[in-house]
């Protein structure tokens, strides 16, 4: 590292972004420089993965360190205070470090800091909890008021089109450029550790038609399927029915065509970000960080969006780079790390003592997990995962559904080799680690050691109504 023992952070945070989905990954369509870029010249880490694979729970991990078990939320828990423990931010204002945000922090209540100095806050049109955020406040001074969902695509729906505002109005562009002016304003006589949350490529799917135009002749990927895809078992099934039930084969085409160019908008905005750093005489003493809440299924297996533990789901990106770390330059690590590591991590990269309540690992230390834990949901629809580094385990305690991947020779998850006899020591031996993880009530899905789960339930089609929380004119505000 550099001599320089208070380096600036600037991490960069999106949503819904699967580690799969970059040119430095290997990925054939999608155009990625900046990430890629930043991967040549840092650390790229292969197996990332978001412990509980949804908005609430995942950003809890990322910003105090700690796993579900510890933070309290493995649901979504809309509500739910932040656990009072410190935070990213707040160590690192206890540091000397001056501390800012820019857009999505998905904490309630809304307008909480979480140690932050200052927040301009995005929240999607998130009116039921009683805060119009920064976003729709200059909206409205730009003469826009309550139109940024008038393009009437749904921000947990996968059909797509263009955007509807001028290019200035897109809530990427506006992030990046509330984040550049946040830069410019630094206290030069402090380090400064700096947020920006993208609100995308999180539905609605409303590219700038610059982004769309640049996937117009490129054959799209489409969805694969596993040899288990069909099996009967409920929580997968009732998965499945948001997912084929309802797209297209051509609806979901299109949608990976949006959420590529969606991408590659934010990769283009976070070059604003660095030529910020640059022409302000700071990115030479600056760790950048890039990862993601969580992943999108995008039709793999069936199915959209999160909330399960397949790769396109669970498995995020994290690229950390930066002048700091130039003698990492080019490396690609496979250690087995999660949310809860990047606040240990970057309080190790910037010699800040890490808290006593986190429970991550820095991923720069000599410590390295043997496994990794993850959970999500309660009920009919929990899931819980167990981790080796190459063998994942998946377990649907509903319909007692065991699945085993083994991910070095079948990284998309094809084949479940959970019955094969030649790996019953592997299942076994993870197994009895999820067994031993288990609490909350859980404990009861195993009896003397085996796994005996729910009994299994029939996933029925029910309507939508509010085609999934549908938004709509948002002037005046909802009440």
């Amino acid at each position: 590292m550099s001599n320089n023992s208070r380096p600036n952070v600037l991490m960069i945070v999106v949503d819904h972004w699967s580690a799969a989905l970059l040119g430095a990954a290997g990925h054939k369509v999608i155009r990625t420089p900046t990430l890629d870029a930043l991967s040549r010249n840092g650390v790229r880490f292969t197996n990332c993965y978001s412990e509980c694979p949804v908005c609430i729970p995942a950003r809890r991990s990322l910003m105090t360190g700690t796993t579900p078990r510890t933070h309290g939320d493995r649901v979504y828990s809309a509500t739910m205070p932040m656990p009072d423990v410190p935070t990213l931010a707040q160590t690192f204002r206890d540091a000397g470090y001056q501390a800012y945000a820019v857009g999505k922090l998905h904490v309630y209540p809304q307008r909480n800091r979480i140690g932050f100095d200052d927040v301009i806050l995005a929240e999607e049109g998130r009116y039921q909890f009683g805060v119009v955020d920064d976003y729709q406040i200059w909206l409205a001074e730009q003469g826009y008021a309550g139109k940024e969902f008038l393009h009437g695509m749904g921000n947990n729906t996968y059909y797509a089109r263009p955007w509807h505002l001028p290019e200035e109005c897109h809530a990427t562009n506006w992030a990046a450029k509330e984040m550049a002016r946040m830069i410019k304003r630094k206290d030069p006589t402090r380090p400064a550790f700096y947020c920006i949350s993208y609100c995308h490529p999180h539905p609605p799917l409303v590219p700038l038609q610059c982004y769309l135009d640049m996937y117009q002749n490129e054959e799209i990927d489409g969805p694969y399927y596993g040899d288990w895809a069909d099996d009967p078992v409920y929580p997968m099934q009732a998965l499945r029915l948001k997912g084929d039930a309802i797209y297209s084969e051509r609806d979901i085409l299109d949608a990976r065509k949006a959420f590529y160019a969606q991408c590659t908008h934010i990769d283009h905005q976070i070059r604003v970000l660095i030529g910020t750093l640059r022409e302000e005489g700071l990115l030479d003493n600056t760790i950048i960080l890039f990862t993601a809440d969580h992943g999108d299924m995008l039709g793999n297996h069936g199915m959209v969006a999160k909330r399960v533990f397949y790769e396109s789901s669970a498995n995020i990106p994290l690229i950390i780079s930066g002048m700091p770390l130039a003698e990492y330059s080019g490396t690609v690590d496979d250690r087995l790390v999660c949310l809860a590591d990047v606040m240990p991590t970057l309080l190790d990269l910037c010699n800040i003592d890490i808290p006593d309540t986190v429970d991550g690992i820095s991923a720069f230390s000599s410590e390295k997990r043997e496994m990794l834990y993850g959970e999500i949901g309660e009920g009919d629809l929990a899931t819980r995962m167990v981790h080796d580094g190459r063998y994942k385990l998946i377990y649907y305690p509903t319909g007692n559904y065991v699945q085993l991947f083994d991910l070095e020779a079948d990284p998309l998850e094809l084949h479940n080799i959970a019955e094969l006899e030649e790996f019953s020591r592997i299942r076994a031996r993870l197994t009895e680690f999820l067994i031993s993880n288990l609490y909350k009530g859980d404990e009861k899905w195993a009896v003397n050691g085996v796994l005996t789960g729910l009994p299994n339930k029939e996933a029925v089609f029910t309507p939508d109504f509010n085609l999934s929380g549908q938004r709509g004119y948002h002037f005046p505000p909802p009440v």
